[in-house]
C-alpha cells in the first residue's frame, strides 16, 4: 500500500481503522480508489484524485457538490427514501473540509462507497435506456427548487459562441497544416452554425431556462440497485447552472449510438430511434411537470445540439493538431468527426420522428 495515499486517507474524517486502499482503474479524468476499513471485507468509501487542470476550482466544484447532495438528501427524506443511498455523502476532512490539499498540490475528495450497486456502459436495452432517462430526470427534479448558488466549474461548458471562436482561430491558425484537406468537414461545421447559435440565444436570453444539471450523463454515470431500480447520478464533478436540454442532448448523443464514437465503418453508425423513444419517455417521466412548453419543443434538438458540438470538437482538435483528446493513431480525431457527424445525419434524418415522439 503506497504509503502516500495511506497518508492522504488519513486525512478524512473516515470511521475506523484503514485496512486497504485499492485502485478502482484511473478514469478520464480523475483517479479513483477504494478505502476498506478493518473488520471488513468490502470497500467503505471512495477516495478520488480531483483533476485540477480540468477543474480549476476544486473547492467550487466540492461546495456545489455539498449544496446539491445536501439539497437531494433532504428531498428523498421527505419521501421516506434512504438518503444515503439515494446520493452521494461527501466525507470531509478531519478539519472539516471538503477536500485535502497534499503536498505536491493534488487535491483529493471523499464519498460513502454504495454498497449493492452497479453500474451499465451501454443502454443495451429500450428497458435500460428508460431507466437512464427515469435517473436523469429525477435528478433535475429533485433539484427543480434548488436556488442558491454554484461555481461554474468548467468555464463556457456547451457554449457553442465560445466554442464557434474557438473554431474560427483553430481554422485561421491552422496550426497542424491540415485546413486544406478538410473542406469538405468545415462545411459541415459552417452550414449549420446559424442553428446551433439560434439555439444557444435561447439559453442567452432565458427562454431556455437554467437549472441544476449534471453535465455528464453517461449510463455509467446512474447508479443502480441490485434489482434494476435507480438509486441516484454519481460523478457530480461537472454539476452547475445551465439548461436541462445538455443533459438530455448528451445522453441522446451516448445512449442512442449503434456504433462506437470512434466507428471507423460507417455503416454501423446511427441514431436508434427506439432507445431515443424509451430515453424520453423515461425522462419526462419525472421532468414532465417541470419542463417549460419551449424546453419539451426542443427536447429532440438538444440531441443535434451536443451531437454536432462534438463534431466540432474533434475536428478542431485535428485541426491544432490533437492537442486536447488522447489519440491512438494519426487520423483518430478525424475518425471521430466522420463517426459523430454519420450520428447527427442520422438524428437528423430522424428529427420528424424525433419531435412526434
Amino acid at each position: 500500500m503506497d504509503p502516500k495515499i495511506m497518508k492522504i486517507a488519513e486525512q478524512f474524517a473516515l470511521e475506523g481503522e484503514i485496512a486497504s486502499v485499492n485502485s478502482l482503474g484511473a478514469g478520464f479524468i480523475n483517479d479513483t480508489l477504494t478505502i476498506t476499513m478493518k473488520g471488513s471485507d468490502r470497500p467503505a468509501y471512495i477516495l478520488q484524485r480531483k483533476n485540477h487542470n480540468v477543474f480549476p476550482d476544486v473547492p467550487g466544484m466540492m461546495d456545489n457538490i455539498w449544496r446539491v447532495t445536501k439539497h437531494i438528501k433532504a428531498k428523498v427524506e421527505a419521501a421516506g427514501g434512504d438518503p444515503m443511498r439515494e446520493t452521494l455523502t461527501v466525507v470531509p476532512t478531519k478539519d472539516g473540509a471538503l477536500y485535502y490539499k497534499a503536498d505536491d498540490g493534488t487535491y483529493w475528495a471523499v464519498c460513502v462507497f454504495i454498497k449493492d450497486s452497479v453500474t451499465y456502459d451501454h443502454a443495451d436495452s429500450t428497458a435500460l435506456a428508460y431507466k437512464g432517462g427515469e435517473g436523469c430526470g429525477r435528478f433535475q427534479a429533485q433539484l427543480a427548487d434548488f436556488k442558491e448558488p454554484l461555481a461554474e466549474t468548467i468555464k463556457g461548458f456547451h457554449n457553442i459562441r465560445i466554442r464557434f471562436d474557438q473554431w474560427d482561430e483553430a481554422v485561421k491558425n491552422d496550426a497542424a497544416g491540415r485546413v486544406a484537406s478538410l473542406s469538405e468537414e468545415i462545411g459541415w461545421i459552417e452550414s449549420r452554425r446559424e442553428k446551433m447559435l439560434d439555439f444557444w440565444k435561447m439559453v442567452e436570453t432565458g427562454e431556455l431556462p437554467l437549472r441544476v444539471t449534471h453535465n455528464d450523463t453517461k449510463l455509467s454515470n446512474v447508479l443502480f440497485d441490485k434489482e434494476g431500480e435507480v438509486l441516484c447520478m454519481i460523478d457530480l464533478d461537472t454539476c452547475m447552472l445551465s439548461t436541462a436540454l445538455n443533459d438530455v442532448g448528451d445522453a441522446l448523443r451516448s445512449y442512442t449510438n449503434t456504433g462506437a464514437e470512434d466507428e471507423k465503418d460507417l455503416g454501423k453508425v446511427s441514431m436508434d430511434l427506439d432507445i431515443y423513444k424509451a430515453y424520453i419517455q423515461g425522462y419526462l417521466s419525472q421532468m414532465r411537470p417541470y419542463l417549460t412548453a419551449k424546453e419539451i419543443e426542443m427536447l429532440p434538438f438538444s440531441g443535434l445540439y451536443i451531437t454536432y458540438e462534438q463534431v466540432l470538437r474533434f475536428l478542431m482538435d485535428y485541426i491544432n493538431g490533437d492537442t486536447y483528446y488522447k489519440t491512438a493513431y494519426a487520423d483518430h480525431n478525424l475518425v471521430r468527426t466522420h463517426a459523430q457527424y454519420k450520428l447527427l445525419t442520422s438524428m437528423e434524418e430522424q428529427f420528424a420522428q424525433m419531435q412526434e415522439i
